[in-house]
């Protein structure tokens, strides 16, 4: 009984968004947070042996060295972004790093270095817009010992901000969250990953305002006629009313 509950819940976290706990969580993904005119938050949640291998960054990869913050942070500047924080944490006798950057334009953000293997494209056609992110191979160093046995894998998370018209993963989907999955050893051979999505031109948010603002507008007109009717009804009888 404790094990089919546990299924449940763990099935609704599932159906919100929320990743199920037996899911094998990435050794390196990024996670955007897309916006309709370019701008985007990024965080990039990897173990500090996969930015080494993966990007090429000069942190240390022993457990037990430490790992200056400031390094991390200083990896992932660049030209319009801004690193808004940085975290450690420890899984698998690894240490990861958990990185939030603000990007100005995603379609300039193969011109900073940690993202420099991906070519990104947002194209607005009229009644959609085209986002693709093609990801070639990484330029990292050769990392060893560092407790890898073959399943790791390597993710891309993207938060749609509007209606998704077409996706072309096989991965997961909850929602307006899509996610592209590859074998760390695909990743680290360079085998190309094409990330594509076409979406509404319009985003959730403004399509929700909308729908609320016509459903106000809409009770409102309904108050006042009901309002009015009322009125209507009553002037007869006032009409014929002594003085």
């Amino acid at each position: 009984m404790r094990f089919v509950a546990l299924l449940i819940c763990a099935l609704a976290l599932s159906a919100c968004g929320v990743r199920s706990p037996f899911r094998q969580l990435p050794e390196y993904e990024e996670e955007i947070y897309l916006a309709l005119d370019g701008t985007a938050t990024l965080n990039v949640n990897a173990s500090i042996a996969s930015i080494v291998a993966l990007r090429g960054a000069n942190l240390p990869t022993d457990p037990r060295a430490r790992v200056d913050r400031g390094d991390v942070r200083r990896f992932f500047e660049g030209p319009g972004v801004r690193v808004t924080s940085v975290s450690l944490s420890r899984r698998h006798t690894r240490r990861f790093a958990h990185v939030a950057i603000d990007v100005d334009d995603v379609r300039k953000l193969s011109q900073v270095a940690p993202f420099a293997w991906s070519r990104y494209r947002l194209d607005a056609r009229g009644d959609a817009v085209d986002y693709q992110q093609l990801v070639g191979k990484g330029t990292g160093r050769a990392v060893s010992n560092v407790g890898w046995d073959g399943s790791e894998i390597v993710a891309f998370r993207m938060h749609i901000p509007s209606e998704i018209l077409f996706h072309n993963t096989t991965g997961t989907q909850r929602g307006n969250i899509l996610e592209w999955d590859q074998p760390l050893t695909a990743r680290l051979n360079g085998e190309p990953l094409d990330l594509q999505v076409n979406m509404e031109p319009r985003s959730i948010l403004y399509s929700t305002l909308l729908l609320f603002g016509a459903t106000v507008l809409a009770a409102a007109a309904t108050f006042a006629i009901v309002i009015w009717l009322i009125a209507r009804k009553g002037r007869p009888a006032d009409a014929v009313r002594p003085s």
